[in-house]
């Protein structure tokens, strides 16, 4: 017991007893069995040739790093996943806040947009895959639409590799955009309107008054949504899994999180996976960290 609270009141430290078994402790216990302990772990076996059905488990330092680094499936994957990365940040973040500032009004019909947009953030990522495939696939609901306005050969969306990755992109887009648009909404109900008033009585023109008044003013959002999309992206699975499987072809559409599930559950190869995850942490947690710092510092210079 800290001494600080060994000395205090038998009364506070009954409250304080309390507090750590009643409200502190269960999301302790939570965030060290999901969170604390898997990574510890993951850390260990990433230094092993751990294989379920291959035992005993043996110590083999860093090769499985050394392995990684010159695997060019991890390469491909790791390629694939920065260009999700940027085409799920960019587009939702630039498409949201134009169509927050279009349905940022009070009426009734904009409030019912407002839970369309955001209606797949809320949908399982597999579902939403599983509707889009239909969408994308060959034959599909897309190319039937293609066809009767006398597209006679439409692309293989999910079938060319150079197209594959950006079908599964579209997805990502679609289903974060909402969460974007709703972000970008409560920070524009947060703009005083006497500022956009007063500009535009000193002459201000429409673009002026965004660029000077609103869009400086929307910077913590626009972190938000950021960061949140980042990590998002590194995280990319499901999509990839029911959409494409990976393909067409090898490697088309892999990512990190798609590679460590298909090596460590698939290949049986757990001290590999591991490997794959420890890296993809470390690499989610270095940019995220430098894009909040760049986003904040942003913030505090406007």
């Amino acid at each position: 017991m800290p001494r600080a609270l060994a000395m205090a009141p038998k009364g506070k430290r009954l409250r304080t007893g309390t507090y750590w078994l009643g409200f502190a402790g269960p999301g302790i216990l939570v965030y060290l069995a999901f969170v604390t302990i898997p990574t510890v772990m993951a850390l260990w076996q990433s230094f092993t040739n751990k294989n379920v059905f291959n035992p005993p488990t043996r110590w083999i330092g860093l090769a499985n790093y050394r392995d990684l680094f010159a695997d060019p499936a991890f390469q491909h994957a790791l390629a694939n996943t920065m260009i999700l990365a940027v085409l799920t940040i960019v587009i939702p973040n630039v498409l949201g806040l134009g169509l927050a500032m279009l349905i940022d009004r009070t009426h009734r019909f904009y409030r019912a947009l407002r839970s369309v947009f955001f209606v797949p953030v809320i949908l399982s990522g597999v579902v939403v895959s599983v509707i889009w495939q239909s969408i994308l696939a060959d034959g599909g609901i897309l190319d039937t639409v293609l066809v009767q306005v006398g597209v006679n050969d439409p692309p293989g969306w999910l079938t060319d590799r150079h197209l594959a990755l950006y079908s599964v992109a579209t997805v990502a887009i679609w289903q974060s955009l909402g969460f974007c648009i709703v972000v970008y909404l409560a920070g524009l109900q947060t703009i005083p309107t006497e500022l956009n008033e007063a500009s535009a009585i000193d002459g201000a023109s429409a673009w002026q008054r965004f660029r000077t008044v609103t869009w400086p003013l929307l910077a913590p959002a626009t972190t938000i949504n950021t960061v949140m999309l980042l990590i998002n992206a590194f995280k990319t699975y499901d999509q990839v899994q029911v959409i494409t499987n990976g393909g067409p072809g090898t490697d088309a559409t892999t990512t990190l999180a798609y590679n460590i599930v298909t090596i460590g559950f698939t290949g049986n190869r757990v001290g590999y996976a591991s490997t794959y995850a420890v890296v993809m942490l470390v690499l989610t947690a270095v940019v995220s960290m430098v894009t909040l710092r760049l986003l904040q510092r942003r913030e505090r210079h406007l």
